[in-house]
């Protein structure tokens, strides 16, 4: 099926992801669903940011006058219309029709997408955080669902799969945030819960400087720890499985420890821009992980 050129920017933003979304040594059938299923979630994050690609294609693949396509929200909620028809009638746009046949092979129930509006709703609606347990939350919403449709694609999930999943994503979530304080606090969001901020004496000026402080890269520093106790916490994941999709999983977890480690490389000052991980050194974790779920096989 061919996609409009909106469609195709939206998929290309694959290869930006600090891990691969959908690598060349799956099966066919898991790469073409995986990367249906990443449209998905990137075009309703391009949405919620008010990233689209210009022209007005993807509103009017909505029924959205490309006039207000600058209003997010209505966007959105023409957005949970069409999703909907995915599982009862025919969607209008070209990626939410290259996910209906993903949805019908693996049985995909509507619960994790809409899952995803909901966050880049709240996004909308809330720009920070007062505790930790609220940003989890959020989490809960806008990144866990990816982890359990790629489990329900490879058709491994469980309980306790799904619980070692969320706490992946979840770290995956918490490092992104770290990696774009800067963008983020320039879409007005900040992501730093506000009872960390005020325990190390961190306010919204500081957040804007061109450098971190030291209390700055001290709450970072403090942050990044979390994320890495949940990656913890969710690798036994990868050695709950076999073959290719062991390789996939410890693709996401390495990426996770990777972008970790560009975090400290740079003295956990994120605001002069978005540390990254080099590919050798995502290559390096990936076997430090492979080797750990031998070791806890």
């Amino acid at each position: 099926m061919r996609t409009g050129s909106s469609s195709r920017t939206t998929l290309d933003k694959a290869t930006e992801e600090n891990f691969p979304v959908a690598p060349f040594f799956l099966p066919r059938a898991w790469r073409d669903d995986l990367m249906a299923v990443y449209g998905y979630a990137r075009l309703v994050d391009d949405i919620g940011d008010g990233d689209l690609a210009p022209g007005g294609a993807d509103a009017r693949h909505l029924g959205v006058d490309p006039a207000e396509a600058d209003d997010r929200l209505l966007l959105l909620d023409a957005f949970e219309a069409d999703l909907r028809r995915v599982f009862d009638g025919t969607p209008h746009h070209p990626l939410l029709k290259a996910l209906q046949p993903t949805v019908r092979r693996r049985s995909l129930t509507p619960e994790p997408f809409l899952g995803l509006i909901a966050a880049n709703r709240q996004d909308q609606q809330v720009g920070r955080y007062g505790t930790y347990e609220e940003l989890v939350a959020y989490c809960e919403l806008s990144a866990n669902p990816v982890g359990r449709l790629v489990l329900a694609i490879t058709g491994t999930a469980s309980a306790e799969r799904v619980r070692r999943s969320d706490a992946v994503c979840t770290a995956l979530q918490i490092v992104e945030h770290l990696q774009d304080v800067k963008e983020d606090l320039g879409r007005d969001r900040i992501y730093l819960p506000a009872e960390d901020m005020a325990r190390f004496h961190v306010t919204e000026a500081d957040l804007a400087a061109p450098r971190g402080s030291a209390s700055v890269r001290a709450l970072v520093a403090f942050e990044a720890e979390r994320a890495g106790s949940l990656l913890n916490e969710g690798t036994p994941l990868v050695g709950s499985v076999h073959g290719r999709l062991k390789l996939l999983l410890a693709g996401f977890v390495a990426g996770g420890r990777a972008a970790l480690d560009a975090v400290a490389a740079a003295g956990h000052d994120v605001l002069p821009g978005p540390p990254k991980p080099t590919k050798a050194r995502l290559m390096r974790e990936v076997g430090a992980v492979l080797r750990r779920a031998r070791r806890e096989g």
